[in-house]
């Protein structure tokens, strides 16, 4: 009932056959994906998720420069037929939740990077001082972050031998480390060349005949990669 209600309804998602197996492919849409995901996991149907620009590019490329729901639809049933993306295992409620941890820790130290920012601006003292409260608020919600993520780091056996795998690289701390668990599960799943693609640390050849261009990196995961 539920994969037939997803099929039926939703039109960014679209099946197609492969290898004798039902596959849904369906683009990420801030977040919103997830409640798709979590009804396919229940309908044990497999899902991949694209990068909604490369849904765009393919349309552009095979002249489909209009957009509507059902027009997007077959785009993407297209695209999964031609690039056939990889289906990967949806992430646990764990892993989602350790992820939102570390994305709202990075949210709080942006913010606290721009308000320091500011008061280097400020003159008024009592402008400054109302900034001095905001920051210490800021600093507190920080700091219950970083307990709720070492405990929820520290309390799952695999996510604790990771870890202590990662920080003994020099150059990794606890922060990078846990940046890394939430944010790339991949890691130590995919080979050496794959990962760094993934991440988007692997530069891009731009090569024409004999003409040799500059090597770029480009895509890949930017919040994993600013951290590196």
């Amino acid at each position: 009932m539920v994969r037939d209600a997803l099929l039926r309804n939703a039109p960014c998602i679209k099946p197609w056959s492969h290898s004798h197996c039902r596959m849904v492919a369906a683009v990420a849409e801030g977040g919103f994906e997830t409640v798709v995901a979590a009804g396919l996991a229940a309908a044990d149907l497999p899902l991949a998720v694209v990068n909604p620009r490369q849904i765009r590019d393919f349309a552009r490329a095979i002249g489909r420069l209009a957009k509507t729901d059902p027009i997007d639809a077959a785009v993407i049933a297209h695209f999964a037929e031609a690039v056939q993306p990889q289906v990967r295992p949806i992430a646990s409620e764990e892993a989602r939740a350790l992820g939102e941890l570390v994305a709202r820790r990075r949210q709080i130290i942006d913010m606290m990077t721009a308000e320091r920012n500011r008061r280097r601006q400020l003159t008024v003292k009592r402008l400054i001082k109302g900034v001095d409260r905001v920051l210490a608020t800021l600093q507190a919600q920080l700091s219950e972050l970083e307990a709720d993520i070492d405990d929820a780091v520290r309390g799952t056996p695999a996510w604790r031998e990771k870890e202590d795998l990662l920080t003994s690289v020099p150059g990794i701390g606890p922060n990078i480390a846990r940046t890394l668990i939430a944010e790339l599960p991949e890691l130590g799943l995919l080979g050496l060349h794959q990962i760094a693609a993934l991440v988007g640390v692997a530069p891009f050849n731009r090569d024409s005949g004999f003409l040799r261009g500059r090597r770029c990196i480009a895509g890949g995961r930017a919040v994993v990669r600013s951290a590196l």
